[in-house]
């Protein structure tokens, strides 16, 4: 079991986002970007090696990204529901993702077996978003996930309160 960290509101940004272990050493870097059709997002072990990606398949009501590890797609992230609280699935793994979603505060389950919790900390380098990850081998496909769930939280506050600036666009 590992803890990554990914310094708050960087997570899906257009900038390069960096994931650290708890000692603060760099494990990955995440590229890329969200808002069209075919976007996507990369993410590299810091030897340069792809280890898992994420791509946006479909931009209109119930988008959906299909989760890629090592060029393989090992699953498709969708919304299943909203009420009384956001259920996500991700065809071919069995995976859920549930929880506050609002406050990055959820858990990613294969039935009962947990894959992942997010949580927030804050460190004395910054506010961060905190992955607890069971088995390191699912880590790639955790922080794509978060990385999405990330993206349907700022869009979704955008819709609600009619803040039309694009949140992941650099500054």
């Amino acid at each position: 079991m590992s803890e990554f960290f990914i310094q708050d509101k960087q997570l899906s940004k257009v900038t390069r986002t960096i994931v650290k272990d708890e000692a603060g050493k760099s494990l990955f870097l995440l590229v890329g970007r969200w808002g069209t059709k075919g976007d996507a997002l990369s993410l590299y072990a810091m030897d340069g090696r792809l280890v898992a990606s994420i791509k946006q398949i479909s931009f209109t009501f119930g988008s959906r990204f299909e989760i890629y590890q090592d060029f393989k797609r090992v699953g498709t992230l969708q919304k299943i529901f909203n009420w009384p609280g956001d259920f996500y699935y991700i065809q071919q793994l069995h995976w859920t993702v549930q929880g506050d979603i609002y406050n990055h505060r959820y858990s990613i389950h294969h039935f009962n077996h947990r894959i992942m919790k997010m949580d927030k900390a804050t460190l004395l380098t910054g506010d961060y978003y905190v992955l607890d990850v069971t088995d390191d081998e699912d880590a790639p496909l955790c922080i794509c996930i978060a990385a999405v769930m990330d993206y349907w939280l700022y869009n979704r506050r955008k819709d609600n309160n009619r803040d039309f600036t694009w949140h992941f666009m650099p500054n």
